[in-house]
């Protein structure tokens, strides 16, 4: 599995690219994790609904080929997508899903911090807020999109939605915390958590 670290990048074309690598895919093709950062965009998944999206302001909202609803991303965010052979690694979505949730829950661990599961709202949680959000797209038996957790961005934008379409939902970040690393060691660190949980038997 290849960790490729691509930095700060527009959203729409990363997720071009990671539909056109997906789209070209062979058996013989590496999975793949890229780590990013995106500047400020709200993206809607296929499930989406506009007013969920309560005030946008200046912030560009991308519609997206992800499931689920509504997020926030910005520079200050750990993003993981992961670009994997499913059929390969011998799971399913839902497996994929509570893998990359246990990637998360571990960094946390390591960190100090409780991270918990809720059922039916994927992503992590810390107490009633969320700190990493998944959405993931499946295509030809692979996947592509994944999973973004809170490091230092600014939290206010996520108070402009519904996150994940619920009217409410509170956001918290690793900075809020207690840990204050660097957005690309908190990438590093949920690369690995994920190559770990990504290869268990």
């Amino acid at each position: 599995m290849i960790v490729r670290n691509l930095g700060l990048v527009a959203y729409e074309p990363t997720w071009r690219a990671m539909q056109s690598f997906n789209a070209a895919r062979s058996e013989s093709t590496d999975d793949q994790i890229w780590l990013v950062e995106h500047p400020p965009v709200f993206t809607l998944g296929l499930a989406g609904r506009r007013e969920h999206v309560r005030a946008p302001g200046a912030v560009p909202v991308v519609g997206t080929d992800r499931g689920g609803q509504v997020t926030y991303h910005g520079p200050g965010q750990a993003i993981a997508y992961v670009l994997l052979d499913l059929r390969r690694l011998g799971i399913g979505a839902k497996e994929l899903v509570r893998r990359i949730e246990q990637a998360v829950i571990e960094l946390l661990e390591r960190r100090g911090i409780a991270g918990s599961r809720r059922a039916g709202m994927p992503g992590v949680y810390v107490g009633e807020a969320k700190i990493a959000a998944i959405g993931l797209r499946i295509a030809r038996g692979c996947s592509y999109h994944g999973v973004a957790l809170n490091a230092a961005l600014d939290l206010e934008p996520f108070t402009r939605i519904d996150p994940c379409g619920y009217a409410g939902l509170a956001s918290t970040r690793l900075a809020d915390l207690g840990v204050h690393d660097r957005v690309s060691a908190v990438q590093q660190a949920l690369a690995d958590s994920l190559l770990r949980c990504l290869t268990r038997p």
